[in-house]
This record gives C-alpha cells, sequence and structure tokens, in this order.
C-alpha cells in the first residue's frame, strides 16, 4: 500500500505493486481451433462488395467512406483490414479538410481541378539516446495542383485542404492506410517518403507504350504500376499501398489470378459488358469453379478479397480502365503477397 499525502484520500493501491499475478486475460486454445480464425469463425472474410457510381453523383462537399466495418467486425471505418477507400465530393470553390491518421495516402482525381494543401508540423527534437533512423524527408508544407487523371500521394502527419476548382466542382477517390494503424494502436510516426504527383499525360502515355508493345497481347495485364523512389525494394507507391493504371482491351480476358493483398478496384470507364469472375478454386483447365460476377460501372468501385481467384472479362466493344488498389506494399515487405496465375494467364 501507499498513501497519496498530496490528495490525503488514503490509501491507494499502486497497479503492480500488490500480489497481482497478471494472468486474468492469459487464455489457451489447441491448436486446430486457433490455427484457422476464419475457417472456425473468430475472424470474418473480407466480402466481395459493389460500391456503385450512385454514391457520389448527388451535390454536396462530403467524404463518403466505403465503409464495411461491420462486416469485417471492426470498431472504425475500414474498406479492408489495412485500407480505408472514400469517394470525395467537392462543390464548386468548396473545401475538404482530411486530417493525419494514416502513414500512407493515396489520391486519384476522376474528374474536375483543384489542389491540395497540406501541412505537416515539425516533429519534437529527439533525446540524445535515441537510436539512429534512416533519412528521412523533411516535414513537409507546400500545395499540389490536380486535374482529372492525376495520382499524388501524401505521407504522415499530414493535414490536407483540398479545394476544387471554380468550374463544375471535383470528384476525388482516396485510399489511405488508416484501418491498419487503428489496429496496431499506433499513431503516424515520421513521413516514409515526400509527397508526390503522377501526372495524367504521362501516366497515360506510359501506359500507351505498354499498350501498343509487340508482347501485350499475350501479358494477362495491360497495365503500369506506380512507384517511389524512397521504396525500392517494394518498386509500389508507398511503403503500404501498391497502385496499377490498367486498361482490359476489346475482347480481352485477363485470366484466373489471385494474390493475399485486398484489391479495391475503382473503375475508371467502361461500357456493359466488363465484369470481374471471383472463386475459391479452378479447375484442371484453370477456369473459376461456380464463380460469383461482379460487373462494373464508370466510377464505382468493388472489392476482391484475398487468396480469390478472379479473372476480368471485356465484351463491351470498348476499352475498358481501371485503378486496383491493393495493400501489396505492406505484403511485399513481408514476403506474402504470393501472387499466382493458372497456367494460362502466366
Amino acid at each position: 500500500m501507499a498513501v497519496d499525502e498530496k490528495q490525503g484520500t488514503g490509501p491507494v493501491v499502486l497497479v503492480g505493486a500488490a500480489s497481482e499475478d497478471w494472468t486474468g486475460d492469459a487464455r489457451f486454445f489447441e491448436y486446430s481451433v486457433a490455427a484457422d480464425p476464419i475457417g472456425s469463425g473468430a475472424i470474418n472474410r473480407v466480402p466481395i462488395e459493389r460500391f456503385p457510381a450512385s454514391m457520389h453523383q448527388s451535390p454536396g462537399t462530403r467524404l463518403i467512406p466505403l465503409d464495411l466495418s461491420v462486416a469485417l467486425g471492426v470498431g472504425y471505418p475500414a474498406t479492408s483490414p489495412a485500407l480505408l477507400a472514400a469517394f470525395m465530393v467537392l462543390d464548386t470553390g468548396d473545401t475538404l479538410t482530411t486530417y493525419p491518421d494514416s502513414t500512407s495516402e493515396l489520391y486519384y482525381c476522376i474528374k474536375g481541378v483543384g489542389s491540395s494543401t497540406f501541412f505537416e508540423p515539425a516533429p519534437a527534437s529527439a533525446p540524445a539516446s535515441a537510436p539512429v533512423r534512416a533519412a528521412l524527408p523533411a516535414p513537409n508544407t507546400g500545395t499540389i495542383g490536380w486535374a482529372a487523371g492525376d495520382f499524388w500521394t501524401l505521407p504522415a502527419g499530414c493535414t490536407t485542404e483540398h479545394t476544387a476548382g471554380p468550374v463544375d466542382g471535383a470528384l476525388i477517390y482516396r485510399v489511405t492506410d488508416a484501418p491498419l494503424l487503428s489496429y496496431l494502436g499506433a499513431t503516424p510516426g515520421a513521413p516514409r517518403f515526400a509527397p508526390t504527383r503522377y501526372d495524367a499525360a504521362t501516366s497515360l502515355a506510359r501506359l500507351a507504350e505498354v499498350e501498343h508493345h509487340p508482347d501485350a497481347a499475350g501479358r494477362n495485364r495491360v497495365s503500369i504500376l506506380l512507384a517511389n523512389s524512397a521504396h525500392p525494394q517494394t518498386l509500389t507507391v508507398t511503403h503500404t499501398m501498391w497502385a496499377m493504371l490498367g486498361v482490359l482491351p476489346v475482347d480481352r480476358v485477363q485470366h484466373p489470378h489471385r494474390h493475399q493483398s485486398v484489391a479495391l478496384d475503382l473503375i475508371l470507364s467502361c461500357d456493359p459488358g466488363c465484369y470481374t469472375l471471383v472463386g475459391s478454386h479452378v479447375d484442371d483447365d484453370g477456369r473459376i469453379i461456380d464463380p460469383i460476377r461482379v460487373d462494373w460501372e464508370s466510377t464505382g468501385a468493388f472489392v476482391t478479397p484475398p487468396g480469390l481467384w478472379h479473372s476480368h472479362h471485356n465484351e463491351s466493344g470498348a476499352p475498358a480502365y481501371l485503378v486496383p488498389i491493393q495493400d501489396a506494399g505492406l505484403h511485399t515487405y513481408l514476403r506474402s503477397l504470393d501472387i499466382r496465375f493458372t497456367s494460362a494467364g502466366a
């Protein structure tokens, strides 16, 4: 026991000072019960879910989270266990502020023009005894101007004011790794990369080079991956996220493949007749057995769960464009991405 002399309230038990054995939260499970928590129902599967374009087609400046927290069984907004996607609607001239709750933010401008002004306060000085860390970007304050087709990324610690231009407003797709930090009980720390913009004209020119390459007809994907010089190991757009800009040509199929990252797929443009087939098994010919069909919609999005076979099909008569974003930067670093293709899609 100890006495709080300052308050004079009598004896106070100091946690850990009495004969506590700290076993109250301990649990034990037979191996087969706990080794597969999805199979046992202890943790929820990532659902196959569509988010229609109607979610963002009405006016009114707002952030629209693509929230599957109930389906995932978590107490914070999440589209997948590690990522949160959202549509940002900006009426003409309006400003919407986002706050630092993640280590990585990725934006894609679907339509409109505008700017994002970000503020990152300098961190407090570290004590002399603190371990030496790798060189990181300096605190960032600045403005990124953007237009339709541009991508941009912001690191940890950015409070950002997004402002639409003077004509027609703007629509932005935003993905962050906030759910990962919520699960870890962590807060954003030092930035791992500098703010970066991927110009639409340059991105489309690089995609056109890939599309017109002589080998394009035999490739499973006709696409480019966005990367950042700060991540030479993972070759990804941020240290946790992976982003692709791709085209699915007319009458083409991206044959079945699977990976352990979750894909948040944004469809930029397509005509009716584009769709994805998703299933847990393939037959001896590499076709998905009893697949679920997910029809594409321009400026709509959907979730492809980890570990499931999926193939993309274009029977529309027009090219289709898409932006899949995944937590594959994290998986690549953990050496757990495990991307696989059927023999037809290799």
